[in-house]
């Protein structure tokens, strides 16, 4: 199955200013903006917003 821009691969740069990412997929038909996910960073030891970077 070929892959598509429908579901593309995303980076998700913590707001914290660590540098630290998440890679994941996302639907670009439910979710034309930009992500914003609350995640753990582990560089600062807690919860923090993750912003999708293009």
């Amino acid at each position: 199955m070929a892959r598509n821009e429908i579901r593309p691969v995303i980076k998700l740069r913590s707001t914290a200013g660590t540098g630290f990412t998440h890679v994941t997929r996302k639907n670009r038909r439910n979710d034309p903006d930009r992500l914003v996910l609350r995640k753990y960073d582990p560089v600062v030891g807690r919860h923090v917003d993750f912003r999708e970077e293009r």
